[in-house]
């Protein structure tokens, strides 16, 4: 039983996955490349909010710069209710504003010429959506440490980053760069994405001015607020000196410094496998807060309760997943599969999910070895259900299935297994985040890339695994010296090559949907398909 609520938190709560799908309006204001959005690239933002926790409630401004790519005159900014824009402003002159539900559009009065540089600045305040269950149903997490102190964080994957502050909320268009100003009570600090530039002190207020020096994906900025106390280090990376900074609450320093110590080994492992870090410029940082964990780029957030395992728990129920902090290697590992690699579409969330399950495995392969990496992954499919493909609905906002996590890995470690070849393997991956550095991607781009570098045509792999719902079933019979194999409950076309062992010596055979049959000198004792292929085998 404690297995299945482990895996309920892990896969944000897909209960209505398998039941029909309606969606709305709304679903394709926020999930569509709309005309209102299509026209201007997206280059700078200036975040301002002020923070109030005793009133749970926040004001401020974003400044929003823009290159303007084709004539027009309404822009789509993104705030959700119950936030209200107060107000919007070009160039000094206040601007009318249409809105519809969270969508709201600007009527600009200036002529927008292609080619311009342009800004708007979009002033706003309320009380924003408190979150209910975060990171899954996220916003404002208000709690309090056991201090009596504010502990205040932001979460908004999914639901959105308007749920907090007006934006370009699609994720087709990053912001180049990004200065972020929070201002808190002065008994606190606010830890933000990017690095401190300065704190301006008022009267009872600071305000912490954060600088991103990179491109960054909305949800993947956040504030963070607490009495935290600071430690840090150098780390000697694939691209030089790496600053990681850690940020926790004043009573938890001592067991922070015992358990942050696994940062570096993640960041060596993942060096390894993926390539130099994404954002050096920006540094690492850990920040504790009070939900369990969340990507947010260069401000990677912790509240496993610095344990190993996933809340004190192995998903695996093999050990090993007792031999790291889920946390710190899962959330961490996203810096390369979502915030450096990110999709166009949340329809695509498999690209940021099933690589960074699957990068769990890779930090264990690094440090313990291939048996216990495999044990791992392997150990993770009792969390899958096969019952909804991966990859979700376009356009409307709306993510696959949950099995993008447990299923997304153990595909991945399948497809090593085709490969053949780890160092090929391993190019493969450090390739891919080379290739789409701070990019947006599709999942057709990824599909693409991992073909053409292997040199094998996944294209029926891929549909198998995340665009239909059912797990290929090898079947097989034995007739004396002859064995008869074919694959069911498969696409079209589907026709993955599987290392298997008769009688005792390992071969390569090549099932599709024909019965095909293998000859051999002695009679067929044993047939034993290699346990790192995720397929279902049926003796007939």
């Amino acid at each position: 039983m404690k297995k299945k609520i482990a895996v309920l938190l892990l896969t944000i709560g897909f209960s209505s996955y398998g039941q029909e799908q309606t969606f709305t309006e709304q679903d394709t204001l926020r999930g569509s490349i709309t005309p209102e959005r299509s026209w201007w690239d997206l280059n700078f933002y200036h975040l301002k909010v002020e923070v109030e926790p005793d009133k749970k409630y926040i004001s401020g401004s974003n400044t929003i710069r823009y290159t303007v790519l084709s004539p027009h005159q309404r822009l789509q900014v993104d705030l959700q209710p119950p936030l209200k824009i107060e107000k919007v402003t070009q160039d000094g002159q206040s601007l009318t504003v249409d809105s519809n539900g969270n969508a709201h559009f600007i009527n600009l009065k200036k002529k927008q010429q292609v080619g311009a540089t342009n800004e708007v600045v979009v002033y706003y305040s309320g009380h924003p959506k408190e979150a209910v269950r975060a990171p899954w149903d996220g916003g404002f997490s208000w709690k309090k440490d056991d201090n009596g102190k504010h502990f205040v964080a932001t979460s908004c994957q999914g639901l959105g980053a308007s749920i907090w502050w007006p934006n370009k909320d699609h994720m087709y268009d990053e912001v180049d760069s990004m200065a972020i100003s929070i201002t808190t009570p002065k008994d606190l600090m606010d830890v933000s994405n990017g690095r401190l530039k300065k704190i301006e002190d008022h009267q009872d207020t600071r305000t912490y001015h954060w600088y991103v020096d990179n491109p960054i994906n909305n949800y993947g900025v956040n504030i963070n607020m607490g009495d935290y106390v600071h430690f840090g280090e150098t780390y000697p990376g694939e691209k030089g000196k790496l600053s990681m900074d850690y940020y926790v609450l004043r009573d938890n320093k001592e067991k922070a410094e015992k358990q942050f110590k696994q940062a570096p080994l993640m960041m060596e492992a993942f060096e390894h496998w993926f390539g130099p870090y994404p954002f050096y410029e920006d540094g690492f940082k850990l920040v504790e807060v009070p939900y369990l964990g969340m990507e947010h780029q260069s401000s990677v957030t912790y509240g496993n309760k610095y344990m190993n395992g996933y809340l004190g728990r192995d998903l695996s129920d093999t050990g090993w997943g007792l031999k790291f902090d889920f946390i710190i290697i899962h959330e961490s590992g996203h810096e390369w599969f979502a915030n450096n690699i990110t999709y166009k579409d949340i329809a695509d969330m498999w690209i940021h999910e099933s690589f960074t399950a699957y990068s769990e495995n890779l930090y264990l392969d690094y440090h313990y070895g291939k048996k216990a990496s495999a044990d791992y992954v392997i150990g993770t499919r009792s969390n899958i259900k096969n019952n909804t493909p991966i990859i979700g609905t376009y356009n409307v906002n709306k993510e696959g299935s949950g099995d993008m996590y447990s299923k997304g890995a153990n595909m991945l470690h399948t497809l090593r297994q085709l490969i053949d070849d780890d160092d090929k393997w391993r190019s493969i991956l450090r390739g891919l985040n080379s290739e789409f550095y701070h990019k947006t991607v599709t999942t057709q781009e990824i599909e693409d890339y991992i073909s053409e570098q292997s040199g094998i045509d996944l294209t029926q792999f891929f549909d198998q695994y995340l665009r239909n719902a059912q797990l290929p079933i090898f079947e097989y019979k034995i007739e004396g010296q002859q064995l008869h194999y074919r694959y069911s409950n498969i696409v079209s076309g589907f026709d993955m090559p599987l290392k298997i062992m008769v009688n005792g010596s390992e071969e390569w055979i090549y099932p599709n949907l024909d019965w095909k049959k293998n000859t051999y000198q002695k009679d067929v004792q044993s047939v034993v398909v290699d346990r790192n292929f995720y397929i279902e085998v049926a003796k007939k």
